[in-house]
């Protein structure tokens, strides 16, 4: 009985947080158009759900923050579109797996990592005002890292193509990007993470995880 209360709950939290990211990108505040990248608030509600019901969850909401990336850049696509939605690949069939990579398998990735950094940072007795800020930036950055590293090394030649510079400046323009939109995404999660966090994690009690 009590094992079957626990996952209610955890389902109904992790309803409740795959909602708030329909909901951020139906209103546009999730993925915020840029010049070249969409810059993006969807990682918020992942890296909050892999704290609060482990990184089972965290990786699931990576899940729908991929997929509804792919959507968006496949009906409103922009300059990077190609590495995001399978459906506008330039270069066939390998070119949609990596886009597929890319816009999902790197955000299931923010849930895992943030979920699993936070129950190895509890074992440790660590307070959650270090904990959650240090979880956000992580997750933040895998998020950031993983994504313009895999477009820098799996898509290179289509990225200079589109950007009309040498192969050897992409580099450059992948740190440039890192550094405009990562660095500002790491400190947003880094406050939201941590005010939001520990709000739900006074409110919700013990909840349940699941890894």
């Amino acid at each position: 009985m009590k094992n079957r209360k626990k996952d209610t709950r955890w389902m109904a939290l992790l309803a409740m947080l795959v909602a708030v990211e329909l909901v951020l990108v139906a209103t546009g505040i999730g993925l915020i158009p840029l010049p070249v990248i969409k810059a993006t608030t969807l990682h918020i509600p992942v890296i909050l759900g892999a704290v609060l019901l482990g990184p089972l969850a965290g990786g699931i909401l990576g899940a729908v923050f991929g997929l509804s990336s792919m959507w968006i850049n496949t009906t409103a696509p922009g300059l990077l579109a190609f590495a995001f939605s399978p459906f506008m690949s330039t270069t066939g069939l390998p070119g949609a797996l990596k886009a597929v990579w890319i816009s999902v398998g790197c955000r299931i990735l923010i849930g895992v990592v943030s979920g699993w950094l936070w129950i190895a940072l509890k074992r440790v007795r660590v307070n959650d005002y270090i904990a959650l800020p240090v979880v956000g930036v992580a997750g933040a950055m895998t998020n950031t890292v993983l994504v313009m590293g895999s477009i820098y090394f799996l898509l290179a030649q289509q990225y200079a193509e589109v950007k009309n510079v040498a192969l050897d400046a992409v580099f450059g323009l992948v740190m440039a990007t890192v550094t405009a939109s990562g660095i500002p995404e790491a400190i947003a999660a880094a406050v939201l993470v941590t005010a939001i966090g520990k709000a739900l994690l006074r409110l919700t009690g013990a909840a349940p995880r699941r890894v």
